[in-house]
């Protein structure tokens, strides 16, 4: 089904003043978003338009109960030159299950792929040619329905913005496993990508950085024992021979990237087991000699290797190397750059014009 979007592009692009060498963390973005509204239950006037401020009433839903939630995904190119998104209709059915979780409207699964074949198509000299760097995508769908009470909101905005990025972690990173605060427990909100979730890592998160370490590795509600993921990514454990990763149970996020490297290491002959995993487990192992390598998988990261583990007093040495994590990162960004044959059809390729 094609769908009706129109396109108003700005006068002049600010790309000629990117260095493409060297690209703040989150703070670029292009010339232009995808806005689709949702009003009287449907969704309305699909449009890509110049990048700009959005008027927001004081009493916005969003603001005051927390219906938001949103979606991270990278455009890169080919050698020659196409524009290509990996596996995007999985993002779609992801943020509809965020969105029913949140209770906010579905989101229209072909018209989310074809506002971000559009806005890319548009936006294509933002992509970044580098290795390990890509335009990263923020689907996201909010409340903005000016109303102060309790209950699900009538109005949304769908917005997609695009932000040239480069790799994430340069260097080996170190875990810290938080025994105190929780990021989700069965019946919550783990599963899904709302913004709430990430608001509350953020106090623990700033504390394990504090401490000398990356990123939080979120250990179960109940017993503080079971490892969840880590606060951007979900985490494997390579454990005498075998990946081992924790099974989706409602409180950890369903990774793209994550089902697909769990593609990857079947296909390249790695028995992979999801089950819960302690971080005594984690322990033993490093103790033994039988943790062989960890990493963490995610949009933003890609494949982020792991060195150590924080937890209490102890430290957990991980590994000093990843023979497997790297050559699945090479794999990875060999399909989504055209330079590795995509034989599980992950890939979508953009007409360098659509309009």
């Amino acid at each position: 089904m094609k769908h009706n979007i129109s396109i108003k592009r700005v006068e002049k692009s600010k790309v000629e003043d990117l260095d493409f060498n060297n690209i703040p963390l989150g703070t670029t973005f292009t010339d232009h978003m995808f806005v689709c509204d949702y009003e009287n239950g449907q969704w309305n006037n699909p449009r890509v338009e110049p990048l700009h401020l959005i008027p927001t009433h004081p009493a916005a839903m969003a603001l005051h109960y927390g219906q938001a939630i949103f979606e991270g995904m990278k455009a890169t190119v080919d050698s020659e030159g196409t524009p290509m998104l990996f596996r995007p209709k999985k993002n779609a059915k992801r943020l509809n299950l965020s969105a029913d979780r949140m209770g906010m409207p579905n989101f229209p699964e072909e018209l989310f792929v074809e506002g971000l074949k559009q806005l890319v198509a548009v936006e294509q000299p933002w992509i970044p040619p580098q290795e390990g760097s890509a335009l990263y995508l923020r689907p996201f769908m909010y409340a903005d329905e000016p109303f102060i009470g309790m209950r699900a909101a009538t109005s949304f905005k769908f917005i997609i913005i695009a932000s040239p990025s480069g790799p994430f972690f340069t260097k080996r990173i170190k875990l810290y496993a938080e025994t105190k605060y929780i990021r989700a427990a069965e019946g919550g909100t783990g599963e899904a990508k709302a913004a709430g979730n990430y608001a509350a890592a953020i106090r623990p998160t700033e504390l394990a950085k504090a401490k000398g370490y990356d990123q939080v590795l979120w250990l179960d509600a109940i017993e503080h024992k079971y490892i969840q993921e880590v606060g951007t990514m979900n985490i494997f454990f390579k454990i005498d021979g075998k990946f081992v990763t924790p099974k989706r149970d409602g409180s950890i996020l369903d990774g793209i990237t994550r089902m697909s490297v769990i593609d990857l290491l079947k296909h390249k002959g790695f028995e992979v087991i999801e089950r819960p995993i302690s971080i005594n487990e984690i322990q033993e192992a490093s103790k033994n000699g039988t943790l062989e390598e960890a990493f963490g998988t995610g949009t933003a990261v890609g494949i982020a290797y792991i060195q150590e583990i924080g937890f209490g007093v102890e430290t957990i040495h991980v590994s000093d190397e990843s023979p497997v994590g790297l050559d699945v990162n090479d794999t990875l960004n060999g399909i989504k750059t055209g330079k590795i044959e995509d034989t599980f059809n992950w890939m979508v390729k953009i007409e360098k014009e659509l309009v």
